[in-house]
């Protein structure tokens, strides 16, 4: 048996979870003060994901990037592919929060939206 020892996320408590497992599977789990506890140590120790959160180039935008973030969590293992795909996109402005900038993100089935509104500005050259 494996024993894991995490700190949950899935609410403002924090708490200290102990997981244990036999081969791929939960056991049990302990030290989760509400659902969501129970909830993320099981996937956390199964199935981890995260969000991404990051910056995508912005062509005639009034700032050179905008943030943008997964619309969803996606498989840990998928986050440097993730990133790799956002290094090669540049959008064009105008942006609202919330636009998808990217569909499919790493096929992961999960978009990448725009999490700030950016407006469009004349050429300077």
């Amino acid at each position: 048996m494996e024993k894991r020892e995490l700190t949950c996320i899935g609410c403002p408590m924090g708490c200290t979870l102990t997981v244990t497992m036999q081969d791929k599977e939960v056991v049990s789990l302990t030290g989760n003060t509400c659902k969501r506890g129970d909830i993320y140590g099981r996937k956390e120790v199964t199935n981890p994901t995260r969000i991404v959160t990051s910056t995508v180039r912005v062509k005639n935008g009034e700032n050179p990037v905008v943030s943008v973030k997964t619309a969803q969590d996606i498989p840990k293992d998928k986050i440097w592919a993730c990133m790799e795909a956002i290094h090669e996109i540049q959008v064009e402005a105008p942006i609202q929060i919330g636009q998808v900038v990217l569909k499919n993100v790493a096929d992961t089935g999960v978009d990448l939206i725009a999490t700030k509104n950016q407006r469009a500005v004349e050429s300077r050259l």
